[in-house]
């Protein structure tokens, strides 16, 4: 079993090679009085923790599995780590991708100097054909989150948090396999056990989740969230052991919670983050995590989110702040009735995105047209008012 000791080894092993990452006051996130602080390892070497756990990893093999090298399968952020590990310790490294894995993942891990290789439909796939690699050409398997080494690396953060805030009361932490909670969880618990460790997962993928309550690992059939970093069917076998018996809590959150999180993140903190790192706001603004009065940590896993997602994250988000909003209305489809409505709207000071007529495929009268308009609104009050006036002149408004 690891120890604070491991782990305060394996932070020694890093030092020359890891940042010390921020961890900073953010009045601008918090919610219900509770005190935030974020732990920015968005601003790490490859835009994510992997790396403390890939590199610790790496630097206990021997002599002679250095000089073989390497394979390590993913398709984000573990990766970039193993690569880059790789590359600073100078030893060969080959990470195997699912085919069709965002082009540009593929290359940033090529930039690194590992070899990619595209095998597989599926991570699982590309899982079996490290481990072929591992066999047929004697490289080490470098796991994403269910060893040791990996597990001690990533709990650097947690002696991190303790050095720069030593009377936190909670950290929340995004949960995929369960490597980083575990290891900072490790290390907070053996330093200051009452302090509280709150694990997030994305609600459709929640196998900690079901885990945690179950007592057992419980494996889920789909794993389907945007927040890719945690997008895993099951826990780490050696991982989990770790949450039951350091970790307090397991939360899930909706897509469209993270989704406004991630936007929040970038407004109020100009921080770009990924949807895994976003769970941890989230969780707090469900009001899920958190207490008031209390400092509260979240740990800002990584920042390597997907450019093609952004837009319709963004529309997510928006949608779920009020920011933006889609109105069903049914007018009397004659002249003038349109004007009149788009009137209201703007007397209210909202701005009109989109407006889609259906006189075919709606129920109401045949007499009558059914009208959607998407608007930019200043927030859910807002929203309501606009409702309020359009009901007053007579129409019966929905908003979807």
């Amino acid at each position: 079993m690891l120890t604070l000791k491991d782990i305060q080894e394996a932070r020694r092993r890093l030092k020359e090679y890891v940042y010390t990452t921020p961890l900073e006051r953010s009045s601008e996130l918090d919610q219900r009085e509770i005190t935030l602080y974020s732990k920015l390892e968005t601003l790490q070497r490859t835009g994510s923790f992997k790396i403390r756990g890939a590199l610790n990893k790496i630097l206990s093999l021997t002599a002679d599995e250095k000089k073989k090298g390497v394979v390590a399968a993913s398709m984000g952020n573990h990766a970039q780590g193993v690569a880059l590990a790789s590359k600073m310790i100078g030893i060969p490294a080959t990470i195997v991708m699912p085919i069709g894995a965002p082009i540009v993942k593929l290359e940033n891990t090529r930039s690194f100097g590992a070899t990619v290789v595209e095998e597989g439909q599926s991570f699982e796939e590309s899982l079996d054909a490290a481990r072929r690699l591992t066999r047929e050409k004697g490289l080490s398997f470098i796991p994403a989150f269910d060893d040791e080494s990996i597990i001690a690396g990533q709990g650097t953060i947690g002696l991190e948090i303790l050095e720069k805030l030593p009377d936190v009361d909670e950290i929340i932490i995004p949960v995929g396999g369960g490597g980083l909670i575990a290891g900072i969880a490790i290390a907070i618990k053996e330093s200051r056990p009452q302090v509280k460790i709150t694990g997030v997962q994305a609600a459709g993928a929640n196998a900690m989740v079901l885990s945690f309550k179950n007592k057992k690992r419980t494996k889920i059939p789909v794993a389907e969230t945007f927040a890719d970093g945690i997008r895993v069917k099951e826990p780490g076998e050696i991982t989990f052991s770790y949450v039951m018996k350091y970790v307090d809590r397991i939360v899930e959150v909706p897509e469209d919670q993270i989704a406004s999180a991630v936007l929040t993140l970038m407004d109020r903190s100009k921080a770009v983050v990924e949807g895994a790192a976003a769970t941890t706001l989230a969780a707090v603004q469900a009001g899920f995590a958190g207490q008031s009065g209390k400092k509260t940590v979240l740990v800002l896993s990584g920042g390597n989110i997907d450019f093609t997602q952004i837009s319709r994250i963004l529309n997510r988000g928006l949608a779920q702040m009020g920011r933006i909003a889609r109105l069903v209305v049914l007018l009397p489809d004659v002249p003038g009735q349109l004007a009149a409505l788009l009137n209201i709207i703007k007397g209210e000071g909202a701005n009109v995105l989109e407006v889609e007529h259906d006189r075919a495929f709606y129920s109401g009268p045949i007499n009558c047209t059914q009208v959607k308009v998407t608007l930019e609104t200043k927030g859910k009050r807002h929203i309501d008012m606009i409702l309020k006036k359009i009901g007053d002149a007579g129409y019966k408004p929905e908003a979807i």
